[in-house]
């Protein structure tokens, strides 16, 4: 099953309340992330593509300089997702694999995918989840605790997926506009529907 939300609205929160109910969980952004790493094709391919100046001097991506680049320029973002998504997608697949190969009994494996309906992942899982607050309390959270400018905050939220085009894509949804008890409260919830159907 997919796991998405938009940039502030708590989805790793959900994940790792998932996680700690025994969900085998599979990053996106540790994908994104291992694709790129040093002397992976990932990373010839994006220095290619934008130019050596993306690199650090350590050969490693400099992920500060490529965001700039791409939060500004959809085409350019567009340019830098055709790349990656298909690593991205191969990467979760095969840990998928693995997991479910080394598991015994039921599993509940959740693709934590931060750009699912960006992507049209929606239909790539039988189940998706979209973790739901309002675009104010967003700019709010990402202005509080993750210090960005305002101006930048909105940027942010603006080159994700719109939250009517998350919500669509959404099979169950986790609102976490409230407190995190009312966070736990929900994601109890939603992890006993989720063992119910896979013990269907």
């Amino acid at each position: 099953m997919g796991l998405t939300g938009g940039i502030g609205s708590g989805k790793s929160e959900v994940s790792r309340r998932l996680a700690a109910h025994g969900a085998v969980i599979i990053d996106a952004d540790v994908a994104a992330r291992a694709v790129v790493a040093p002397g992976t094709p990932g990373l010839a391919c994006v220095a290619e593509a934008f130019g050596a100046g993306v690199l650090g001097p350590d050969g490693a991506l400099d992920r500060a300089r490529l965001g700039t680049i791409v939060f500004s320029d959809p085409d350019l973002r567009a340019r830098l997702n055709a790349i990656i998504h298909p690593l991205v997608r191969e990467w979760m697949s095969a840990a998928e694999r693995a997991a479910v190969d080394g598991a015994g009994g039921d599993l509940v494996v959740v693709h934590d995918v931060p750009l699912l309906a960006e992507g049209g992942r929606g239909g790539d899982f039988d189940l998706v989840i979209v973790v739901d607050v309002p675009p104010d309390r967003q700019l709010e959270r990402l202005v509080r605790q993750r210090g960005m400018a305002p101006d930048q905050a909105r940027a942010r939220i603006a080159a994700q997926a719109s939250r009517e085009q998350r919500l669509a894509v959404a099979d169950i949804v986790i609102d976490n506009s409230g407190t995190l008890a009312d966070l736990d409260r929900r994601v109890d919830e939603v992890w006993a529907d989720l063992r119910g159907r896979t013990q269907v």
